[in-house]
C-alpha cells in the first residue's frame, strides 16, 4: 500500500512540475497541441500508478520530456510565425459587420448552435449588433459589439474620472503583509493604529486591502 502511494504521490509532483515548466498558458487556454499534450500527460501519468510492476522511470522519462519539447516548442514558436500557425492555427473571422460568414464557419466546422450559444453567453441575442466575431485558436469566441450597441463610457458623456488602480493587499488570513506595505510606504504601526480604531488587531482581520483613493476595506475573520 505505502508503495502504491509512495508512486502515485511521486507521478503527481512531477506531473505538477511538469505543468508549471510549460507555463500559465496551458492552464488559461487549450490550443489543439496544448489539448493533445494535456492528453497525453494523463496517459503517461496513470501507467506507472496503476500498475506497480511498471518501473517508475518509464512514465517519469516520458513526462519530462514531453514537457522539454513543449517549452522548446513554445520558445521557437515566439520567433516564429509559421510555426505559431502550424501548432496553434489562427483566429477566424466568423461574423463581419453583422453578418456571420459562413465559409469560416465551415472551415472551422463549428455550426450555428455553438455560435449562438456562445454570443448568448456573452450576453448578445442578436448577431446584427455584431461588428466582429472571432473565433480564437482556443475555440472561445471573441465578440466586438457594433459601437451603437457599446455600453455608454465616462469617455463617450466627456466626463473626467480618477485613477483606479489595484488595491493593495496589508493583511490576509490574519498575518501582515509587510513588503506591501513597504511598497506603498506605509508601516506596521500605522496599520495597527487603523486597525485599532475599530476595535481590531491584524490577527482577527481576514482581509484588509487599501485602495488607491486612501480608503481601508477590512474584513473580519
Amino acid at each position: 500500500m505505502f508503495v502504491a502511494i509512495y508512486r502515485t504521490l511521486l507521478i503527481y509532483f512531477i506531473v505538477l512540475l511538469v505543468v508549471r515548466m510549460m507555463g500559465k498558458r496551458e492552464i488559461g487556454q487549450l490550443s489543439p497541441c496544448d489539448f493533445v499534450v494535456a492528453i497525453i500527460i494523463a496517459e503517461l501519468a496513470a501507467i506507472p500508478m496503476e500498475s506497480s510492476s511498471i518501473p517508475l522511470w518509464r512514465g517519469i522519462i516520458p513526462l519530462v520530456t514531453l514537457g522539454i519539447v513543449e517549452v522548446v516548442l513554445s520558445y521557437l514558436a515566439l520567433h516564429s510565425p509559421f510555426l505559431r500557425r502550424l501548432l496553434d492555427g489562427e483566429p477566424q473571422v466568423v461574423i463581419r459587420n453583422g453578418r456571420i460568414v459562413r465559409d469560416e464557419l465551415r472551415r472551422a466546422r463549428y455550426n450555428l448552435n455553438d455560435l449562438l450559444a456562445q454570443l448568448r453567453e456573452k450576453g448578445i441575442v442578436n448577431v446584427a449588433d455584431v461588428e466582429f466575431g472571432v473565433l480564437e485558436t482556443s475555440g472561445k469566441l471573441s465578440v466586438i459589439p457594433k459601437s451603437q450597441k457599446r455600453p455608454v463610457t465616462p469617455e463617450d458623456l466627456g466626463l473626467p474620472t480618477g485613477y483606479e488602480g489595484l488595491p493593495t493587499v496589508l493583511v490576509m488570513d490574519g498575518r501582515v503583509l509587510r513588503d506591501n506595505l513597504r511598497s506603498i510606504s506605509l508601516d506596521e504601526a500605522w496599520l495597527k493604529e487603523r486597525l485599532a480604531e475599530v476595535g481590531l488587531e491584524p490577527e482577527r482581520v481576514f482581509l484588509a486591502t487599501l485602495g488607491t483613493d486612501g480608503r481601508l476595506f477590512i474584513n473580519e475573520n
